[in-house]
């Protein structure tokens, strides 16, 4: 039996979507029929799924927020004793997104095929990355799917509640940012030439500051369309040149060297490595897959490499926490913790400690930046319309000689 989505016709001449289970297409269409629908398409969900990764899109898995509440809906269902393809139907009903009920039922047709779960995600690479399968896989090998999803549901939470923070706090000085930016044109391109229009009747000359805000505010009125173009188009090649592995290596290299800004990538990096490190080994995946499945969710590549070099020692019989050591990129309390783990045979516990350990200190970076960053925008703005007052004013304090 697989999971169908269809598009079919009412009486009324209404389309109606949904997704029904069958054995083969032929069944969705006599089931249609029983409800006095008229079949119009009807495609599994597996291949269109397959379909759909192997085109450009711009939305090819879940978001965080559907994963984390999926592996917990799981996790419960799965504790209480339910058979996985009932907890799997019961998940997929709850959700009101119908790609993603669609997938839950593609994987649960896989399941009733006598696959295993893991190999039900794995025709979903997209929505399901390779830690996630990865670790569900040694939890059916080892017989404890139930805790290992618990531990997979916790960890989601905590990687969405690290994210949702960083992009909170970002949230604000973004928009003051922006406003910023849209107040200021707005008075330059409308207010400004009204007002200081007045005094360019006359023949004397203007002080310095105000013909400077005349010669911004025609640039900004005569070349914003360019304007407008030109910075789309190094955007745009900045973003292509930093989708190359040399460009994009050397900007996170600099990136790290950066004050607080290289602080707040290495914590943050660090923080998922060893969450994600912890997991793995806690579900019984052998460390050197953990430890290049953990490279994989590091975003800055000279990070990763690092985690790669490092299961290359491990391989040779180095200590983990001698061969993070050694590429000098990650926090010494990370080593340290390490270490002890290492040594006291709880390495899974002291990854954990890591883990909150630098998710402490990420919380910590952000506030302190969002405090220095707010009043920085305000002072920088109040800054920019001091200037634009001052040259309005000038000529107007000036007012006789410019007469005369």
């Amino acid at each position: 039996m697989g999971a169908f989505e269809y598009t079919a016709m009412d009486q009324a001449g209404k389309q109606a979507k949904g997704i029904l289970e069958g054995d083969t297409p032929k069944h969705i269409r006599q089931l249609l029929r029983d409800r006095k629908l008229l079949p119009i398409n009807i495609t599994e969900v597996a291949q269109k799924e397959a379909r759909r990764q192997r085109s450009f899109s711009f939305r090819k898995g879940m978001t965080s927020d559907e994963l984390a509440l999926i592996t917990r809906q799981l996790a419960s269902l799965s504790q209480s004793g339910i058979p996985l393809e009932e907890a799997l139907l019961a998940v997929s009903q709850q959700n009101d997104n119908q790609r993603t009920k669609s997938i839950l039922l593609g994987v649960r047709t896989k399941v009733m095929e006598g696959y295993t779960l893991a190999d039900g995600l794995s025709d979903f690479p997209q929505a399901f990355p390779e830690l996630y399968r990865a670790t569900i896989a040694a939890g059916e090998q080892s017989g404890h799917l139930d805790a290992v999803l618990e531990r997979l549901a916790d960890y989601t939470e905590s990687r969405q509640e690290l994210k949702q923070n960083i992009t909170n706090a970002m949230v604000y000085p973004a928009a003051l940012i922006v406003m910023a930016i849209l107040i200021i044109s707005f008075m330059l391109a409308t207010v400004v030439p009204k007002i200081v229009g007045v005094f360019q009747s006359t023949q004397a000359q203007l002080p310095s500051l105000t013909r400077n805000l005349i010669a911004t505010s025609e640039f900004l009125l005569n070349y914003w369309l360019i304007l407008i173009i030109a910075t789309s188009i190094i955007g745009y090649g900045l973003w292509r040149l930093l989708q190359l592995n040399g460009p994009r290596f050397a900007y996170h290299r600099f990136l790290l060297k950066l004050p607080i800004i290289g602080r707040l990538s290495r914590g943050t990096n660090a923080a998922r490595f060893t969450r994600t490190l912890s997991i793995l080994a806690g579900s019984g995946v052998p460390i050197l897959e953990a430890l290049n499945i953990s490279a994989e969710v590091i975003e800055n590549l000279t990070m990763r490499n690092a985690v790669i070099e490092v299961a290359t020692r491990v391989r040779e019989g180095e200590s983990i926490s001698k061969s993070l050591a050694v590429s000098k990129l990650f926090p010494p309390m990370i080593i340290h913790l390490i270490a002890s783990g290492e040594a006291a045979g709880r390495l899974e516990e002291m990854l954990g400690r890591a883990a909150v350990v630098q998710e402490r200190e990420v919380n910590g970076i952000i506030a302190t930046l969002l405090g220095i960053l707010q009043p920085l925008v305000i002072v920088i703005m109040g800054g920019i319309v001091l200037t634009i007052v001052l040259a309005i004013l000038l000529p107007i304090f000036e007012i006789n000689s410019l007469i005369r």
